[in-house]
């Protein structure tokens, strides 16, 4: 689904009061005005576990995993979602997939945790993830995150604003100039500006879509399931759903109660295999 659901989904999932929350602040996104609605028919897609760039079974052993990922090969064509109204990026928290493709998507926000590890596990499993930059966070090292996208598996670098406010509490000069800035700053260290767009806490309103719209963005981007240390928070109910669009936080063990960033990510990983999920690029969708 797509935004439409955000109301509902946002009373279903709240990190406050979770044990094993890593910020009880993040939740699906909210806004203060007006659900923005699209259609969500599907395209069709094709999926394969043996491609030439799947790695290898050492690969998966080497991080914790007893089997292979299977992940989504590039659809034929961008599944149909909501476009700009009025001047306002579209939001989206969930993909149309066809029935029966169990798809998921995998995101990390801010940029704090530069693990050189992380960087062997990604390149090793050739994840694909979009990441979403703050500038305050992920600027004392943006070539980690240039490395991390230049692994081969297709990640890609998005915005998550300059400082990571609670963009609702800003006026809208205050809001555009935190999702320019950020767009100026990824242009300038990463040779392209991003299309798409994070809120920080998943919080925005009106004047959000439309400073995201002014500055080049395609759709805001929020999320249905969330991974804390050990397990996924979800938007309903208690299992991923086709086409979720997963968060996750580049965080290391002092925001982790001593887990590693890699050993979360295991974890995240051998939690989408049990539910039987591929996993897919976000920007091949959107």
């Amino acid at each position: 689904m797509v935004a439409g659901t955000l109301a509902a989904g946002a009373l279903a999932l709240s990190l406050t009061g979770c044990g094993e929350s890593v910020d009880p602040i993040e939740r699906l996104g909210r806004k203060t005005t007006q659900e923005v609605n699209g259609d969500t028919s599907p395209s069709p897609t094709s999926s394969s576990s043996n491609s030439p760039s799947s790695p290898s079974d050492t690969a998966y052993r080497k991080w914790g995993l007893t089997r292979p990922l299977e992940f989504a090969q590039k659809p034929a064509a961008k599944p149909q979602l909501p476009q700009a109204v009025q001047g306002k990026a579209p939001v989206v928290d969930r993909i149309p997939v066809p029935a029966g493709e169990k798809v998921v998507f995998l995101t990390f926000d801010d940029g704090a945790e530069k693990d050189p590890e992380f960087l062997k596990m990604a390149a090793d499993l050739k994840l694909p993830i979009s990441m979403f930059l703050t500038d305050s966070s992920a600027s004392t090292d943006y070539e980690h995150f240039r490395k991390l996208r230049d692994t081969g598996a297709g990640s890609a670098i998005q915005n998550h604003t300059l400082t990571h406010p609670n963009l609702r509490t800003l006026p809208y000069a205050s809001q555009k100039k935190e999702i320019c800035g950020q767009q100026d700053r990824l242009q300038q260290n990463f040779g392209e500006r991003p299309r798409l767009f994070r809120p920080p806490y998943g919080n925005y309103n009106d004047d959000t879509l439309r400073a995201a719209a002014e500055c080049g963005i395609s759709s805001v981007v929020l999320w249905r399931a969330s991974m804390q240390i050990n397990n996924f928070q979800y938007a309903e109910g208690d299992t991923l759903k086709p086409g979720d669009i997963v968060l996750a936080h580049f965080r290391g063990p002092s925001e982790l109660k001593g887990t590693t960033e890699t050993q979360m990510t295991t974890r995240m990983l051998q939690r989408i295999q049990e539910q039987g999920f591929k996993i897919g690029r976000l920007e091949d969708y959107l």
